[in-house]
């Protein structure tokens, strides 16, 4: 594109001369002052004016002084025409913003190759002010744009134009003090600054200003206006500029509220954590899934666990916790978590371990396996707490509901639950129940009190605890009843012979040889079902039995069936008449047996 020049003269021969010498520029002409600075005012982008200084109406000097009088915002460089005795003005020229002077007569070549110099240098004037112009929008672009809070000469204290350089503040700082770059500058960092964080804040900057340190960061805290705390992360360098102010330096600061939020949460979720496994009746712990079960990480319950520290079982130090594991359980323990780590389940199991004291605890584990992204098994996580206590609270209530409270025997429960077992199971051997009722126990509880009847009954058991076997189990059914479960016998000889030889032991027992007793046979057959059933027909044995002396045995069998059944009818009879409304009495049928000898 071709230069752009203004030629100012009042003749227009010098006008036409100028204007043919520089026939590859754009020409405008103007032949006094005033038309110039109107020609100057509708064409900023000119790149040279040539000016005489000797015009009517408004000479050159006139010009260049209100050119330099800053009315036009761009700088145009002039070249003054002068005459030859006319050194006075042409320095005149010069100190009015001049940038060449040409005498006259002009010399045209002479002219030519100034203006191509002055042409060259307006320029590469040009091309550094559109450089200067871009370098300073990219800068300002970063200031303004950038991710962090950024602050050139913000001082610790209000500012004060008198002293101070105003102080660069970009968006991002006002954001996240919350507060606009005139108050900023109104306060200064020290009043928004967290009390707990001034002090350490003004020692470094002190440290810095007086050359000791270059710069210096910290973690800080800014006050909102709201009340609120911004964290930011800053840092601070100190800038070698020429000029007065105090406060040559950038401050740089970056957001770390959510960070702190999130080591806050992080920490009371450690500290949560830290009492929740503190007071776990047990260990937490991460081990991997070897045969040893290397820990990776365990909890420092393991020390009121297992009597060993964490810092003991870690890595296998002093031991492996598989050395812990009762040894019955060790390899049930590994085939258990292999299925669940196969089927992707937690696991859940009991077993026992051995403490440093060598005594022994039920423990619980519950776990889950981690696994990484190609399904292999990385690690085990889990719990395993003490169940020693619930395991013994356990075992007494099953002892509890299984033996008698007097004399520690079987109960009723268990024999009904073993009869239901050998039925299921259909062992295919003779099996029998050998049921003792003591006669008149109700008599001598009245008379002598329940706790000499307890007495009795234990001194009994002891007795016939003596006859138990292998295939010979003794319950406590009832406070007067006891039984014998008898299997594998061989005929009704055998029960008859066993039975006989327990009359020596109650009859030997305190007062139970003047009230004597009865013993019920029942064979069980593997059809019989009905427990109840079965415990009931040889109790009416046991009772049938002693009806004609003091101690006697009786088998349950058809005959004594029909003769319960008899009785049973007899006595719903004898209920129905009593209760007849009618009272139609009663008549009997029978046949009198005589003894003819009489």
């Amino acid at each position: 594109m071709a230069a752009k020049v203004l030629v100012v003269d009042d003749s227009s021969q010098e006008r036409l001369s100028i204007g043919s010498m520089l026939g590859d520029c754009e020409l405008i002409t103007a032949c006094d002052g005033v038309e110039a600075l109107r020609e100057i005012e509708k064409n900023p982008d000119l790149d040279l004016v040539i000016l005489d200084i000797n015009m009517p109406v408004m000479d050159g000097f006139q010009v260049l002084a209100e050119l330099k009088s800053g009315k036009f915002p761009h700088h145009i460089p002039v070249i003054v025409l002068t005459n030859y005795d006319e050194l006075d003005k042409e320095i005149r020229g010069l100190h009015l913003g001049a940038v060449d002077y040409i005498r006259k007569p002009v010399n045209m070549e002479s002219l030519r190759a100034r203006v191509e110099i002055h042409l060259e240098m307006k320029r590469m004037q040009n091309l550094l002010e559109e450089e200067s112009y871009r370098n300073r929008q990219m800068i300002q672009s970063i200031f303004d744009q950038a991710p962090i809070g950024i602050g050139l000469f913000f001082g610790n204290k209000p500012f004060d134009p008198e002293i101070n350089t105003p102080p660069l503040i970009n968006p991002v700082y006002e954001k996240i003090t919350g507060r606009s770059k005139e108050e900023l500058m109104r306060l200064g960092w020290a009043q928004i600054t967290h009390p707990e964080d001034l002090a350490k804040n003004l020692e470094l900057f002190e440290k810095m200003a007086s050359g000791e340190i270059p710069g210096y960061s910290m973690e800080k805290r800014y006050i909102r206006p709201d009340g609120s705390v911004a964290w930011v992360y800053l840092t601070v360098s100190w800038l070698q500029f020429q000029g007065s102010s105090t406060y040559n330096y950038l401050s740089l600061i970056q957001d770390i509220t959510a960070r702190k939020n999130a080591e806050k949460a992080l920490h009371e979720s450690e500290r949560s954590k830290s009492v929740l496994l503190s007071n776990l009746p047990g260990m937490a712990y991460r081990c991997r899934y070897d045969r040893e079960w290397t820990m990776e990480f365990i909890s420092a319950g393991s020390f009121s666990l297992t009597g060993y520290t964490d810092k003991d079982l870690l890595g296998n130090r002093v031991l492996s916790f598989n050395s812990l594991i009762a040894p019955e359980y060790r390899d049930v323990l590994w085939e258990e978590w292999g299925r669940v780590l196969a089927e992707r389940r937690p696991l859940k199991y009991e077993y026992e371990i051995v403490t440093a004291s060598g005594g022994r605890k039920w423990v619980l584990e519950m776990g889950q396996g981690v696994f990484n992204s190609l399904g292999e098994v990385v690690a085990l996580e889990g719990i395993i707490i003490d169940i020693t206590h619930q395991k013994q609270n356990e075992t007494r209530l099953r002892y509890l509901s299984e033996h008698h409270p007097t004399t520690g025997l079987y109960n009723r429960t268990y024999l009904e639950s073993l009869l239901d077992g050998d039925r299921k199971r259909g062992k295919g051997e003779n099996r029998a129940l050998v049921l003792l009722s003591m006669k008149n126990i109700n008599a001598i509880n009245l008379s002598y009190g329940y706790n000499y009847c307890v007495k009795i009954m234990q001194e009994l058991a002891a007795r016939l605890s003596t006859f138990v076997s292998g295939n010979r189990k003794l319950f406590h059914i009832t406070l007067d009843r006891l039984a014998f479960y008898i299997m594998g016998f061989k005929d009704d000889a055998e029960l008859a012979e066993f039975s006989n030889s327990l009359f020596p032991a109650v009859s030997e027992t305190r007062i139970l040889h003047a009230v004597g007793c009865g013993i019920g046979i029942l064979k069980i057959a593997d059809c019989d079902r009905d427990i109840d059933t079965i415990l009931k027909n040889v109790s009416i044995a046991a009772e049938h039995a002693g009806k004609n002396g003091m101690f006697g045995y009786r088998f349950f069998d058809e005959e004594l069936q029909k003769q319960v059944a008899r009785e049973s009818e007899i006595k719903e009879e004898l209920l129905r008449i009593s209760q007849d409304e009618d009272d139609r009495g009663l008549s009997l049928e029978y046949q009198p047996i005589v003894e003819l000898k009489t």
